[in-house]
Order: C-alpha cells, then sequence, then structure tokens
C-alpha cells in the first residue's frame, strides 16, 4: 500500500496555496465556480486567516463538496471513499479525541486489511494526515470523502451512531406532529433544528442531482424520496413527530398559507444551495395523515438549451430544424409528464430567438427565464388561462407563440386560428406517440382539415437514463437477444455491442443525467389525407414509417448500441420487446 506524502507544515505553504489554487482553478473551468463568487471568497479567507479557502468554499456554498471532493480527487491522484464503502467498525488499534476529528473533518478507517487510510473533504491543509500518521505510528494512505458523509462516519464510530439528521432531529420539539395553533406552528418551523433539517433534505437533493423531492406523511412515518435520473429512491428522513415542523417550513419558504392544509396550493421558493442558483416548484395537496410535498429543482445555471444534448442526432436536429423555422403552422412536442417537453421547446425558442423575431409564450408555470422572450405565467385562479391569455397575445403582434400545454378545445382553436393566420405556434401535448398527437387533438374536438392544414410536425419524447462513460462497460450480447430485439438492422454494419453500467465511489449506479429518445411525424400530403379520413394512430404511424420516421424504440435501440444507454433503459420507458 502506498501512502501519501505529505510536505511538512513550515516548507508546504506555498503548496498547499498551488494545490488550492489548482483545485479552484479547475472548478472554475467546469462552470462549478464563479470567478466572482471566488474573488469575494479569496477577500474573506484574507481577512479571517483561518482555516483552508477550499473549506470556506464549502461552508459558504459556493461549490458542491461532491464536485470539490471530485476536483481533489482527480488532482492529488487520489481515490474517493463513500461512507457506505468504510467498514462498520472503526479501527481497533487507534485512539483519537473525538473532537480533534469532528473540528478537522476527518475519519480514519480501516484500508481494505492491508493498512490505514484517513478520509478527508479537504486536503488542502496536511496537518491532519501528518497527526494520525503520527498517532498510528505507520504509514496512513490518503482518501476523499464528502464532508457530510465523513461526519456521519464520525458519529457512526465514535458518537451514538445518529447520522447528521439524526443529530438535528435531537433538539426539534418532540410534540410537533399534531399542532393545530397556527402561531405556534410558524414558530416551530422557524426554529433552527427545523431550517438546518430542511436545508439538509434540499442540500442532500442537490448533492444527488436529484429533479424532486418528495415529502410524503403517512401514519406513523414520515417518508422522503428524491428523483434521480427520472427514478425514485427513499432516503433517510426525519421522525414523523417532526412533519408538521417540516411540511410548515416548507410552506413558509414558498410563501404558501400554513393555515390552510384541506386545499392544494403551489408556490416557488428561490435559493442558493452548493454553490448553485436554484428555483424549486412547490406543490401541496392533502393526504389522509397530512399534506404531501413535491419540489422540483430547476438548476438554472446547469441547463444547456442544445440539441445535440437533449438527444437529437444530426439528421433528427435538421429535420426538426426544417420545420421549426417555417414561418407559420404548428409544431407539438408529446410525451408524458417529465419526459423533458418543456425543456425541448426552450431549445427550440433558443434556436429561432433573433432580434427580428417576436416570440411570446403563455406557461403555466414559467420554468427558465430567457432573455428577449416575453414569457406570461398563467394565473387561472384570477382568470388568466391559456385561452384568455392566447386572445391577448395576437394583438401584440408576435412571430411565434409558444402555449405551455394545449389543455381544451378553446386553447387547441385560438391556437390553430393563430397559425392559419400567420403565426408559428409551439406546445404541448399529453400522448404516448407521435401519431397518437393527432387522434388526441380529434378526440378534444379539433376540425380535422383545420388539423391537416395547420399542424406541421409532432415530436414525440421520453426520456432514458444516460450511461457514466467514464464507468460504462461494453458486452457482447447473446444470439438470442440480438435476434429478438433485431439488433443488427441498427448496428449500420458494425458488430453489435451493447453497455452495461459500471459502478465507482463517485457515481455507484452507474448513470449519469438523461436523454431523449425521439420520434417526429412530419406531415405529408398522404398523412394529410389520412387525418381527414380520421384514421387511427396505428395507420398514422405506419404511413410515418412508410416515409422515413423512426420510432422512438428504434431511436432507442440505435442509442443503446452506441454505448449513451442500455438496452432495460430503453424497453423500460418505451415498454416494448
Amino acid at each position: 500500500m502506498s501512502a501519501v506524502v505529505q510536505p511538512a507544515r513550515d516548507e508546504g505553504a506555498a503548496t498547499v496555496d498551488g494545490r488550492e489554487a489548482a483545485v479552484c482553478a479547475l472548478l472554475v473551468a467546469r462552470g462549478r465556480l464563479k470567478d466572482g463568487d471566488l474573488v469575494r471568497a479569496r477577500r474573506l479567507h484574507e481577512e479571517a486567516s483561518e482555516g483552508t479557502l477550499t473549506a470556506l468554499l464549502a461552508r459558504l456554498g459556493l461549490v458542491n463538496e461532491r464536485e470539490l471532493a471530485e476536483a481533489w480527487s482527480e488532482l492529488l491522484g487520489v481515490p474517493m471513499l463513500a461512507a457506505r464503502e468504510a467498514p462498520e467498525l472503526a479501527p481497533p488499534d487507534l485512539e483519537l479525541s473525538l473532537r480533534f476529528l469532528k473540528q478537522q473533518h476527518v475519519v480514519p478507517v480501516s484500508d481494505g486489511g492491508h493498512g490505514l487510510a484517513l478520509v478527508m473533504a479537504d486536503p488542502a491543509d496536511p496537518y491532519p494526515l501528518q497527526a494520525v500518521t503520527l498517532a498510528a505510528g505507520r504509514p496512513v494512505a490518503l482518501r476523499i470523502g464528502l464532508r457530510s458523509e465523513i461526519d456521519d462516519l464520525i458519529e457512526r464510530y465514535y458518537g451514538s451512531g445518529r447520522s447528521a439528521m439524526g443529530t438535528i432531529v435531537e433538539n426539534i420539539d418532540g410534540g410537533a406532529s399534531e399542532v393545530d395553533d397556527v402561531e405556534h406552528l410558524r414558530d416551530l418551523a422557524s426554529e433552527a433544528p427545523v431550517i438546518r433539517l430542511v436545508n439538509l433534505i434540499l442540500q442532500r437533493a442537490v448533492e444527488q442531482r436529484a429533479s424532486d423531492v418528495h415529502i410524503e406523511p403517512f401514519e406513523n412515518r414520515l417518508k422522503v424520496r428524491y428523483r434521480i435520473d427520472g427514478v425514485l429512491h427513499e432516503v433517510e428522513a426525519p421522525p414523523a413527530s417532526s412533519t408538521a415542523a417540516v411540511i410548515s417550513r416548507v410552506k413558509i419558504m414558498a410563501k404558501l398559507n400554513i393555515a390552510e392544509r384541506r386545499l392544494p396550493q403551489d408556490g416557488r421558493i428561490q435559493l442558493r444551495v452548493q454553490g448553485k442558483e436554484l428555483d424549486l416548484r412547490v406543490s401541496t395537496v392533502p393526504t389522509s395523515f397530512g399534506e404531501s410535498v413535491v419540489m422540483r429543482i430547476l438548476d438554472r445555471e446547469s441547463v444547456v438549451f442544445d440539441f445535440a444534448t437533449l438527444g437529437f442526432t444530426d439528421s433528427f436536429q435538421s429535420r426538426f430544424v426544417e420545420v421549426l423555422q417555417r414561418p407559420h403552422g404548428i409544431l407539438l412536442v408529446t410525451g408524458p409528464t417529465g419526459s423533458g417537453k418543456t425543456t425541448t421547446l426552450y431549445t427550440a425558442l433558443s434556436k429561432i430567438n433573433t432580434p427580428d423575431v417576436k416570440i411570446i409564450t403563455v406557461e403555466d408555470p414559467v420554468e427558465y427565464q430567457i432573455e428577449g422572450i416575453n414569457q406570461i405565467q398563467a394565473k387561472p385562479q384570477i382568470g388568466l388561462d391559456f385561452a384568455a391569455a392566447l386572445r391577448s397575445i395576437v394583438r401584440q403582434d408576435p412571430d411565434v407563440i409558444m402555449i405551455g400545454e394545449m389543455r381544451d378545445l378553446e386553447t387547441c382553436r385560438i391556437a390553430i386560428q393563430s397559425a392559419l393566420t400567420g403565426h408559428l405556434v409551439l406546445s404541448t401535448l399529453h400522448t404516448n406517440s407521435a401519431s397518437g398527437g393527432i387522434t388526441r387533438l380529434l378526440d378534444m374536438g379539433v376540425e380535422d382539415y383545420l388539423l391537416g392544414s395547420t399542424v406541421n410536425g409532432i415530436l414525440a419524447q421520453r426520456l432514458v437514463r444516460r450511461l457514466d462513460p467514464a464507468t460504462a462497460v461494453p458486452y457482447e450480447p447473446p444470439p438470442e437477444v440480438v435476434a429478438q430485439f433485431e439488433l443488427e438492422k441498427y448496428a449500420g454494419g458494425k458488430p453489435v455491442r451493447l453497455w452495461k453500467p459500471g459502478t465507482s465511489a463517485a457515481n455507484p449506479s452507474g448513470y449519469r443525467g438523461r436523454q431523449a429518445i425521439m420520434e417526429f411525424l412530419v406531415m405529408s400530403d398522404p398523412l394529410r389525407r389520412l387525418v381527414m379520413q380520421r384514421a387511427d394512430a396505428g395507420e398514422i404511424e405506419r404511413q410515418a414509417r412508410a416515409e422515413g420516421m423512426r420510432t422512438m424504440y428504434e431511436d432507442g435501440i440505435a442509442k443503446s448500441l452506441a454505448g449513451v444507454t442500455t438496452l432495460e433503459e430503453v424497453l423500460r420507458v418505451t415498454q416494448e420487446g
């Protein structure tokens, strides 16, 4: 086992500063740290004259602790160690001060039976490694970990086995579950332990790249779940006794009425977590055992409106952009909730957002602000629904109109009239396929002749988890799998090879992010004739495929062969095969 040699404290200051500067430069280059934030942190660090700069960045929430750990790991060539990979018990032959471990945020672990390792969140300071090496009387290897996980390990090894959440919960009023007095509930939700508890839930959600946070009360427990890359994962939750306080805290942050628990409410939270500017869309609904809260996390800084990033291939993108640049007509994006429809529409709008084009949108809610586009927030409670807003929009002389969703016949008819009078209209529908979009509009009562003459194209999409390229493992599928899914047809003459997720301490799932698989139906004269004949979705899809449309399933198979995702993901999402 190789020990990591650190410079002596008196001669190492310059080396430490150099390594910190290198880590900061790496974070800035990756867009994980803003130059302005780094300058302000340096100034604060010089004034405080204690601790390390990187520790200050993490403490101020200017950088994500996982991204900071990954940067240190890469710079020093030292592996990361996750808490779940650590041994259950502390090293038996080493006695260290609990105060020292907590102050320095380090924890020693037995390293695979070969020796001793010290897990550190901030290796900028060489002192803790030197001190533990001296106390152990033998070489100690460095490992990088997350500060929150290190604190949990310290508690597990040397404390009473509580997690960070467990430590906070100790200070919460245990009788908070049945609070009826609104003022008392407000006071309770404003106390430091409850604030720290909700902040911890949100911080961990950001750390794990969650898109949604679900806080769900049940009879004897409070459940917290994160949706990560489209899949829900249950995580550590506060006790049931804290339910009222936790949910009230979220409602206060979202400026909701904490006294109203019988009706659904919607709100919004803007805050900075782990160095990220976040918008949280908050929804509450009453359930049998209290209010269920779902927070949709919108990371304004990391969202990229780019067709290739979304999953558009070159040929697919060229066809889509050709339809997008037509001066009038309707372009629809369809799919279930959470399939990336809105992001695709924003990307399309960004593509055509030029000074000579007037774009107005009606959304519920406005998810991302785009400069140069007039975005209207629908407010049905005051009568400003999609249809009402649309009637006013057409008098604003727009070139392009984007409607968040075609929900009713009146909205559809105004959109069609706008398309007939020379506007390009973009919108979404909840259907399972591109051809299903046609039949859905017919079922809503739209006249077939209007539909045929205004719809230019319908894009249907789903999101699949994207393999982490750093750990993805290729393999040759068995002949029966190749035959069952006709993989050779999509391999383009190359050897058939599929991929499966690998695992690492930094990313145990083997997936990172999501990408769309899609199909694009471009309206043609034969398809218009089928619409006029009120053909079913199957007939429309067969004609579109005859004209060259590739289905979502086929697009997914091609992407699984390209190593973007796995065959299992494609089958899970498309439910074919």
